[in-house]
């Protein structure tokens, strides 16, 4: 499975990130030392938010964009603030990324005690990302020329809406780059284009990010006519929200231990070879990355690749090899629907259940996912077999090209099994 950020080797996209990162809060906290804290009390405010928002967080789950959104939303306020109680203030963009350094570091002091993972990665990126929205804001707010643009009225929001759909934008540009070097440290066969990352992150901008970015803006416009107590009252719901959030982590996470256990089933059973879904499941992900998938079509792929054999367990006898593709299409097309059924009641979803549902079926009539699956398993099967090794298991799918295996799968295999040395699949 994918590794989450700040594991593994670092690539030089990440090094650089978090190089970034620490330069401006050097700077930022030797400004505000040199300088003082302005209105100490917004300092303190924000500061318990972030740190709050930190605290009650969970690392995050494979796939999940932003698992602190609390203290996104609160550090993002702060970036975006330019009056309190009706009074302009003087923080200035420094300050702001000062305050969101330190609150950051606090509350990691009492999660490495419980013994919880601090992810310097998204520490890093929150660092950059309300940085370049402290910078964009601050300056133009203070020296009125937001003012003269936007006038004081109703288009002034339009302001830091701007401000906010431009951070946005940076902080997918900077998540694209990390997810790609996470990518990068677990081996050559699995880097996916950096094009279809930033795509993803885009496109996730539209679920918990737009929530987040809509209570920063209105936070940071409640306290401009309320003063302090705004916070207190406009990120509630949020706090609300991050607590589903981690109810549906652990339901989720449930879910993936369930599937796991049950792709395990048909080895312990005998019906496949020792190891048979793992291999499949890495290896068909690596394949899909060379193919441009990445977020929920790559989770749905991986759960697929896990579960395709788990219809097996409807056969009287074990096929030899828990080769399928030498019964009748017909036996084939039977197990394949049982395997869909069983993967519809663990939770798994319904686009697992399709892949899996789908494996008998000529290559031209099935998903992208279901063709890689059904190239990776088969390579795995040869590799099993003993067919004279990965180049002639590689060999063998090629001459099945016009039926059984799309060739762009099949070269993509050939790719990435040739950035990893050609390594048998099969071998355990």
């Amino acid at each position: 499975m994918r590794a989450p950020y700040g594991s593994g080797p670092l690539a030089p996209a990440a090094l650089a990130v978090r190089g970034a990162a620490l330069l401006l809060a050097l700077v930022a906290l030797a400004h505000t030392l040199v300088h003082g804290i302005a209105e100490p009390g917004l300092a303190l405010v924000f500061g318990l938010l972030v740190a709050a928002g930190e605290l009650v967080r969970r690392g995050a789950a494979a796939g999940e964009r932003e698992p602190a959104t609390l203290a996104a939303a609160g550090a993002l306020a702060y970036a975006l603030l330019g009056d309190s109680a009706g009074r302009p203030t003087t923080h200035g963009a420094l300050q702001v990324i000062a305050v969101v350094v330190v609150a950051q570091a606090l509350a990691a002091v009492p999660r490495r005690a419980c013994g919880r993972r601090t992810d310097a990665d998204r520490a890093a990126r929150r660092t950059l990302t309300v940085g370049f929205a402290a910078v964009c804001f601050q300056p133009l707010y203070a020296s009125g020329q937001a003012e003269r643009w936007f006038g004081d009225g109703p288009y002034f929001p339009l302001f830091p809406l701007t401000v906010l759909a431009l951070t946005a934008l940076c902080d997918a540009v900077l998540a694209a780059l990390l997810a790609r070097s996470a990518a990068r440290a677990e081996g050559p066969g699995a880097l996916p284009p950096y094009g279809s990352l930033l795509v993803d992150e885009v496109r996730a901008l539209t679920g918990t990010g737009v929530a987040i970015g809509a209570t920063g803006v209105v936070t940071a416009l409640g306290v401009a006519v309320a003063g302090p107590w705004a916070p207190a009252v406009l990120c509630g719901p949020l706090l609300l929200t991050q607590v589903s959030a981690r109810r549906y982590t652990a339901v989720r996470t449930t879910c993936g231990q369930t599937m796991a256990s049950l792709a395990r089933a048909t080895e312990i059973a005998g019906y496949t070879p020792p190891g048979h879904a793992r291999r499949v499941a890495a290896l068909a992900a690596a394949v899909g990355r060379e193919l441009g998938l990445t977020g929920p079509r790559l989770t749905v792929l991986e759960h697929a690749a896990l579960m395709h054999d788990i219809g097996q367990l409807s056969l009287l006898d074990p096929v030899a090899g828990g080769a399928t593709a030498r019964l009748p299409a017909a036996e084939q097309r039977r197990i394949a629907l049982l395997g869909g059924a069983v993967v519809r009641r663990t939770g798994a979803g319904p686009e697992v259940a399709a892949v899996v549902e789908r494996q008998a079926d000529p290559y031209r009539e099935q998903p992208l996912a279901a063709r890689i699956v059904r190239t990776v398993n088969a390579y795995d099967d040869l590799c099993g077999e003993s067919v004279g090794g990965p180049l002639r298991a590689l060999e063998q799918l090629r001459l099945g090209t016009g039926h059984d295996h799309q060739p762009q799968v099949v070269e993509a295999l050939g790719r990435v099994l040739a950035r990893g040395g050609l390594t048998q699949s099969g071998a355990g």
